[in-house]
């Protein structure tokens, strides 16, 4: 039921990147094929399959794993660093969108007499999932979706400087945020722990039927 989460999630939040640079005006992503709900348009074989397998063979106490990223012609957008901004918020925002329309089901499930209560062993785990990823992709750093979400927002000289810092040390930066290298613990998942705990109380009843 994880592994089916998992895929659920990523399916989702690269089906809204393609969508919504459509939307804008760049057909890139839907030529490519990526305007798909069908997770094989969007599994990345070392992003999806064999990192996360590695990681969980190994027992590594983080699990973690990614898609094939969305491919859009700024050329093709009016408004390239905006709409740019706004393709990459329409990820973790479908997520979050997927993972509330789950937490009104379940919440109707969650009754003595439901007839489908089992479901709700499966709907957990797409909530927590959808909103793990939505949350962990709004750190602004590149390669994240945060990265070109706070871009969009700064005044045009500062996000050109902004941009070429975290395309040249984003990745190195996101690598020391994620693992254990501090006492142990992870710095990222230190200040995304309460939020994320937070967002699920709201959503996940107390006691779902499992």
């Amino acid at each position: 039921m994880l592994i089916i989460a998992f895929l659920v999630a990523l399916t989702i939040h690269e089906a809204a990147h393609a969508w919504m640079a459509d939307r804008l005006g760049d057909p890139t992503a839907r030529l490519k094929g990526r305007l798909s709900l069908n997770p094989l348009a969007h599994i990345d074989i070392y992003g999806t399959v064999l990192v996360p397998l590695f990681l969980i063979i190994m027992r590594f106490p983080l699990v973690f794993g990614w898609a094939k990223p969305v491919v859009f012609d700024p050329y093709n957008l009016k408004n390239p660093r905006r709409d740019a901004a706004l393709i990459s918020l329409a990820g973790p925002g479908a997520n979050l969108i997927l993972a509330i329309i789950c937490s009104v089901i379940l919440r109707i499930l969650d009754t003595p007499f439901s007839p489908y209560g089992y479901l709700a062993s499966f709907l957990t785990p797409i909530i927590a999932l959808n909103v793990v990823l939505a949350i962990f992709n709004l750190i602004p750093i590149h390669p994240l979706d945060g990265g070109k979400i706070f871009i969009g927002l700064l005044p045009e000289k500062d996000a050109q400087e902004a941009d070429y810092f975290l395309n040249r040390y984003g990745m190195i930066i996101l690598l020391l945020l994620i693992f254990p290298i501090f006492g142990g613990y992870s710095p990222v998942f230190v200040v995304l722990t309460p939020i994320i705990s937070f967002i699920l109380r709201i959503l996940i009843p107390s006691n779902p039927v499992i």
